[in-house]
């Protein structure tokens, strides 16, 4: 595995709330990644068009983003109609979200949108105020959820936050989760700069880096350098990931969901039998 500046590091430092490490922490990722993903009106049509679908074929209203972020996909449901809560580790990356709630408070979906500092594994102590029954769907996008670390080895905090969300859910809810094509990465295919997701002006290079532990696969690093005509030089940054493999993955959620659950994989939001080599999988679990 590469280093930086002699210290390998999983996130930049700094730790958010409960705990959890924060790759935001300094802030300078957060700036940066407002550059990388393009401003919120250039969010991708094909992105925008993809997801509402989802939600919209199964009667979605109320709706929990536990990857906020700078808000960028909560803004987006927000102007078509949905009710939003939002949460995110960093704080970092909220502070972005709260601004634009705040900058249009007079609109009465922005004026009612809650956001919260919380995180996965502690997401009942979070103040949230969900539906009586639950929320109509929870989405955890552009492999946010790759985020968390396998701290001891067996995924426990994965499947703890895979279950939180689940009690989140009401019945009939879906979650609406994604992680990159992780079994092209680890077999040594740098990460498709292809990005169904953010609409950047500038240009994105990224370096992959694969760690392993005891023979197997733990931790997949990309080194972003983000160019744009404000920055010819460009920005850098560092983000860590957990590599979730589709088999195993598919495996975690069936454990949660269910053997009856309703659970569909879509690659880059297309049948997954007709891409070869996605970016992005996507997954849609029903609570039933």
């Amino acid at each position: 595995m590469s280093r930086v500046d002699g210290v390998f590091r999983t996130r930049t430092l700094g730790i958010g709330a409960r705990g959890i490490p924060d790759q935001y922490a300094d802030g300078k990722a957060a700036k940066v990644w407002t550059k990388y993903i393009g401003d919120q009106t250039e969010r991708t049509g094909y992105y925008k068009e993809k997801l509402i679908k989802i939600l919209n074929d199964h009667n979605c209203k109320s709706i929990l983003d536990v990857a906020c972020g700078t808000g960028i996909d909560s803004v987006m449901l927000l102007e078509m109609g949905f009710n939003m809560t939002s949460v995110d580790a960093s704080d970092k990356m909220l502070k972005y979200a709260l601004k634009t709630r705040w900058d249009r408070r007079k609109e009465e979906a922005f004026d009612k949108w809650v956001i919260e500092e919380g995180n996965w594994l502690h997401l009942h102590d979070a103040n949230l105020e969900k539906p009586e029954e639950g929320f109509d769907a929870i989405i955890c996008m552009g492999n946010s959820f790759a985020h968390l670390p396998d701290f001891d080895g067996k995924q426990e905090a994965h499947h703890t936050a895979i279950q939180n969300f689940y009690d989140f859910l009401k019945p009939g809810g879906i979650l609406v989760i994604d992680h990159r094509n992780y079994d092209q990465i680890v077999k040594g295919h740098p990460a498709p700069m292809k990005n169904i997701y953010y609409q950047s002006s500038g240009e994105v290079d990224c370096k992959t880096s694969v760690l392993m532990v005891d023979g197997k696969y733990h931790m997949v690093t990309l080194d972003y350098n983000v160019h744009s005509e404000e920055d010819e030089t460009g920005s850098q940054f560092r983000l860590s990931y957990y590599p979730h493999l589709l088999k195993n993955f598919n495996q975690m959620i069936t454990n949660i969901f269910g053997d009856n659950g309703k659970h569909t994989v879509l690659a880059d939001f297309q049948d997954i039998s007709n891409i070869e080599n996605p970016s992005y999988y996507i997954h849609i679990c029903e609570k039933v």
